[in-house]
């Protein structure tokens, strides 16, 4: 659960945040990924009241509150600050009124300050919560980008994901995720994979041990995150399955509710998957672009099969 501790430890920088009041209330959670300024219940009108999101103080907010008897100013603000408010926020540095701060200590309700103006603090903390609070799932795999593309290595233990994956940053391809990557979906409509802290940069390789990728190869062969674009499942070789041999199947996979194409590649002696993984990666660039090689065949080839059609009565009817 994602309290207001947890968003002044990580962005108190960033956001340039100052407790001043309601510190015995840092535990409190966030439930809801948005910031709100009060409006009416400036007024007493709390019908509908957003009561659970983070309550922001601007100074337009500051001076309507000066302006109020002490009395009614504290009643006002009594009805604002509910047992589900997480935090306020006053922003530009202005100095809360004494009614706020003793509310805020009384119900423990962390009171917040900083320099940033109102909407811009209202935006960048939009986008810090609805990134915590993203749907997000660990998944096996290898993840790499490979010609601009998000390359999800998925396969059974000792497959050669992480091999293949290796053989792709010696061409200078660069390297997301090892063994567990974090997808988490973005804007309800993308998924970004990244790695976790534990294991960033780092790689599992058999018979040789753990290895740094960006000390071994330089920083620019690696990553934090990157947008997942293909699925590709390493599988060993099987004589009596069919694999596809024109493209026209396209597989998909679900992550968090968004289908990603997917294709299923068999590995034996004598393939390159180095080389097929940036075949793929390619050819998936040229379909983005409007152009897909194995319908163009099918269109060819019917093409010709009803060119043939055509021909063939009058061919036997000149030889009668």
């Amino acid at each position: 659960m994602y309290r207001v501790k947890n968003l002044k430890e990580q962005h108190e920088e960033f956001l340039g945040l100052e407790l001043m009041a309601g510190a015995s209330g840092l535990h409190r959670p966030i439930m809801v990924p948005q910031a709100n300024r009060p409006g009416l219940g400036l007024s007493g009108y709390v019908k509908g009241y957003a009561n659970k999101r983070i309550l922001i103080f601007g100074k337009l907010e500051i001076q309507y509150l000066k302006d109020l008897d002490a009395d009614v100013r504290a009643k006002r603000l009594r009805l604002l600050l509910s047992a589900q408010t997480p935090a306020v926020i006053v922003a530009r540095r202005h100095v809360p009124p004494k009614e706020l701060v003793s509310l805020c200590d009384e119900k423990s309700i962390p009171l917040l300050r900083t320099q940033m103006s109102t909407m811009n603090l209202i935006t960048k903390l939009t986008l810090l919560l609805a990134e915590e609070f993203a749907p997000a799932v660990d998944c096996h795999g290898t993840l790499v980008e490979v010609f601009g593309v998000g390359v999800m290595i998925q396969g059974d233990s000792s497959v050669g994901k992480s091999e293949a994956a290796l053989g792709l940053i010696e061409r200078g391809h660069r390297l997301i995720s090892d063994d567990i990557v974090r997808i988490k979906k973005k804007e309800n409509s993308y998924l970004e994979g990244s790695g976790v802290a534990l294991t960033r940069h780092l790689m599992e390789i058999r018979g040789i041990g753990i290895i740094n990728v960006a000390y071994l190869y330089g920083a620019v062969c690696v990553r934090d995150t990157k947008s997942i674009d293909l699925v590709v499942k390493l599988e060993q070789w099987d004589d009596d399955k069919f694999y596809d041999r024109i493209g026209l199947d396209e597989s998909t996979e679900d992550f968090l509710g968004v289908k990603i194409p997917s294709h299923v590649l068999p590995v034996k002696p004598g393939r390159d998957v180095v080389l097929l993984l940036e075949t793929i990666a390619l050819n998936h660039r040229l379909r983005l672009l409007g152009y897909n090689s194995a319908k163009e065949f099918q269109s060819k080839m019917i093409e010709t099969l009803n060119h043939n059609q055509i021909r063939t009565p009058k061919t036997e009817q000149n030889v009668l």
